[in-house]
């Protein structure tokens, strides 16, 4: 079951990196939602491969194919399934990896879990899995915008020890697509830019943090305990495979505050209840408050480098391993619509919890 998603708005995703291809099937979204396949391949075209010299040179068009579920660009209410072959596979650029495991790379503890793995490109452990969580992205970005106006944001505010000041309030996605990096600081998206060219002239790789903000999700989203919003974002962020940490509002800083520098004090503002400051980051005890949602996460450096590097072939014997084949010096500006998408499955998932009655009261509250 860990390759599905969401429990009212669900995804199942499949396909390996060097597979024939993959894809995705979404279910639980409501008929009469009015999506085409121009709208889902804009989002894709954000995250393929190939987009410039800081990414992997594989060339994937992602050109999705829509099978099911959506008819005459509408939502049928039946499983939605979605398509994306693989064009430019080069599995032979993998075959050592059949007997030596890559360090920092899941070959050893997928071997360890189930015995046998797809070496070719690192099978379902690849970047290349998301390319399917962007596709269901996209259709949950549709949803909760038509019912709810709410939009989510993501954007690189630091690669390596370069780090862009961000105000989540003016991020706009002009901004963040004005640069191959995606960070809206153009000064320091300049700067990131030079980094990541030296690192991979170096044969290295570097990692870095995503900023993000959900605006228009109302007070009353989310629940006690363990299905608190904050934890479920956790959980969906935490799941894209370079990701290692993640904060809401203050975040880690908060640990440095006392609490009458980190409580949010609330007034009235037409009749409604308004925070004079947002450090909680719009999640209180677990539900929305009503104000911004935003945080960050944080990505490692690319596993797959071609420095040597010691390692153990399938027998356990030490090894000095050299990394062939195409990979990114640096994820993030990849990353930046798939943090997007997983937070859209996440609010999706959570509006879609309610009773159908509540959704369209949530839609006039919202």
């Amino acid at each position: 079951m860990s390759n599905i998603f969401g429990k009212n708005f669900c995804i199942s995703t499949f396909g390996e990196s060097h597979g024939d291809g993959l894809g995705v099937v979404i279910d639980g979204c409501p008929a009469g939602l009015k999506i085409d396949a121009a709208f889902i391949q804009k989002e894709l075209d954000r995250r393929k491969p190939g987009q410039s010299k800081l990414t992997t040179s594989r060339k994937e068009a992602d050109e999705v194919q829509i099978l099911s579920g959506i008819f005459n660009e509408t939502t049928l209410g039946s499983p939605i399934a979605l398509i994306f072959r693989n064009k430019d596979a080069r599995s032979k650029a993998y075959s050592k990896l059949k007997t030596l495991f890559r360090p920092s790379h899941a070959d050893f503890t997928y071997q360890a879990r189930y015995g046998v793995r797809d070496w070719r490109g690192g099978g379902r452990a690849s970047n290349r899995e998301t390319v399917a969580r962007v596709a269901a992205g996209a259709v949950a970005k549709k949803l909760i915008y038509e019912l709810c106006q709410i939009e989510t944001l993501a954007w690189v505010e630091q690669v390596g020890k370069i780090e862009a000041q961000i105000d989540p309030d003016k991020v706009s996605l002009k901004k963040i697509e004005a640069n191959l990096i995606r960070c809206p600081d153009k000064k320091k998206a300049a700067l990131m830019e030079e980094e990541i060219k030296q690192i991979k002239k170096e044969g290295d790789s570097i990692g870095g943090r995503i900023g993000f903000r959900i605006n228009n999700l109302g007070a009353g989203v989310g629940a006690p305990v363990f299905k608190k919003l904050s934890t479920d974002i956790g959980q969906a962020l935490l799941s894209i495979g370079a990701c290692r940490s993640f904060e809401i509002g203050a975040g880690a800083t908060a640990s440095f505050m006392k609490g009458s520098q980190h409580n949010d004090a609330i007034g009235l503002k037409n009749q409604t209840p308004k925070t004079q400051s947002n450090k909680a980051g719009g999640i209180v005890g677990g539900i929305s408050n009503g104000e911004m949602i935003y945080g960050k996460v944080v990505f490692k450096p690319t596993a797959t480098i071609s420095k040597k590097q010691e390692t153990l072939d399938k027998n356990f014997k030490p090894i000095i391993f050299k990394a062939q084949g195409r990979h990114d010096p640096c994820v993030l500006p990849r990353a930046v619509p798939i943090v997007e998408a997983m937070l859209n499955l996440v609010i999706a998932d959570q509006l879609m919890s309610y009773a159908l009655a509540d959704i369209h009261r949530l839609k006039k509250v919202f």
